[in-house]
This record gives structure tokens, C-alpha cells and sequence, in this order.
């Protein structure tokens, strides 16, 4: 159990995701926790033109999704994306878009955005939020794309790279919260936590 939170908040917790990156954050927050994945489909529902509405939109319904099937449990449900020039970059669909998505990034700066919905239906918990943080690329070479991007590290990932891993040799810099970045920003996780009673 994490002591800075009552047990009672964190009684029958289930993680709507098989991210292994957010399982590991969970995980190293001392959290006991199901893991329950929500129905694919549900990613593919949220039709939002704005990009970080869309991701608020995708973590409510993951979170949703398991609720409706888990009305006692405490679920977390989280989506990622990553913005630049207005326009979300999803996970690639194949090496080629995710070597087109790593040229964009180049040399330049963009946002990740991870939203976080916490949902127990029994008890009426409904609370969502959202983090951003600014990420600095350095220029990348023709030769530094393609082996990354045959590293395969980048396949699953909003973006095409992950900076907890091969990626953070991409990075400059970050403006803001590192766990964000990852996919499960720490310090929205606790204040969403935090609003939920100790006694649900």
C-alpha cells in the first residue's frame, strides 16, 4: 500500500491498460492493483477533433469500459498523445510512419498529453484530469532515425519513441513532468486520488 493515501482509497484498485510502462509507475508507487485492459474498440469511439480533448475522452472511456463490468473497484484509465503543429501523432501503424513521425519531430519541440480518469461506479467517483508536458528533440539524423526505429522500441508509443528507454538519447530537454511523458503523470494520479473519499 502507498502511505500517502488512506487504505481505504486504495482497496480493490484495477489499471484499465496494459501499458507495461504504466503497470512499472503503478507499480514503483507501491500500488496493489489489477491489471483488466479495456475492449479495443473503445480507443477507436473517440472522434474528438481537438487533440488533448481526445485524450481526456479515451481515459474516460477506458475507465468506463472495465467500471461497468467492475462497480466496486476503483479503475484508472489513462491515454497519451503527443501534439505538434495542432495535430496529434498516434502509434504508428508500420516502420515507415514511424520513421515520417520521428523526422517531424527533429530538431523541434512538442507537447505530451496524458489524461487520467478515476471511476468507481458503486460509489458515484467520476473525476478525470489532464497533464502536459513540453519535450525538446534534437536534430536526428537519417541514420539515428532508421536504427531506431529498427530497434522497435517505438512501435506501441504515442509518438514513436519512449523516453524511459533507447528514446531519451532523442531528447534535449523536458518542461514539465517526466511520468507524463512515460504515459502515468504521478503527481495528476494523487490529486485525482485524493478527491475520492476514504469511505466508498
Amino acid at each position: 500500500m502507498n502511505p500517502l493515501l488512506p487504505e481505504a482509497v486504495q482497496a480493490d484498485m484495477i489499471l484499465a491498460s496494459k501499458s507495461p510502462r504504466r503497470i512499472d509507475i503503478l507499480r514503483s508507487l507501491a500500488f496493489e492493483f489489477d491489471v483488466v485492459p479495456p475492449h479495443d474498440h473503445v480507443e477507436e469511439s473517440a472522434q474528438c477533433e481537438d487533440a488533448h480533448e481526445r485524450a481526456v475522452v479515451r481515459a474516460r472511456l477506458k475507465a468506463e469500459d472495465v467500471a461497468s463490468k467492475h462497480p466496486d473497484s476503483l479503475v484508472i484509465g489513462a491515454d497519451t498523445v503527443v501534439i505538434v503543429d495542432g495535430e496529434s501523432l498516434e502509434k504508428p501503424v508500420d516502420d515507415g510512419e514511424a520513421a515520417r513521425f520521428l523526422e517531424t519531430l527533429s530538431g523541434r519541440e512538442h507537447i505530451v498529453v496524458t489524461a487520467i480518469a478515476v471511476r468507481k461506479n458503486s460509489a458515484g467517483v467520476d473525476l478525470s484530469g489532464s497533464e502536459s508536458t513540453r519535450v525538446f528533440f534534437r536534430e536526428l539524423s537519417a541514420e539515428e532515425i532508421s536504427r531506431y526505429v529498427a530497434s522497435g522500441e517505438g512501435r506501441d508509443k504515442a509518438g514513436s519513441y519512449a523516453i524511459q528507454g533507447i528514446g531519451a538519447a532523442l531528447v534535449r530537454s523536458i518542461d514539465g513532468c517526466f511520468f507524463n511523458v512515460v504515459g502515468l503523470p504521478v503527481t495528476c494520479l494523487f490529486d485525482l486520488l485524493r478527491k475520492v473519499p476514504a469511505k466508498t
